[in-house]
């Protein structure tokens, strides 16, 4: 269960991210970038969750 919910949180903070980045102020396309990143880094924990079998 683990591998699903963090790979669905690590796409929903990597769009959230995505669409700060299109805004106006600076201060909210880095929070956007930095979202972006934490939710790659979700995806890949829950991959990895995956292959070791939600044991970690």
């Amino acid at each position: 269960m683990g591998e699903f919910v963090d790979k669905v949180k690590g796409n929903v903070n990597e769009a959230i991210g995505k669409v700060k980045q299109h805004s106006d102020n600076p201060e909210t396309k880095a929070e956007g970038a930095a979202q972006e990143a934490k939710g790659k880094a979700q995806q890949a924990a829950g991959t990895v969750k995956g292959a070791l079998g939600d044991d970690i």
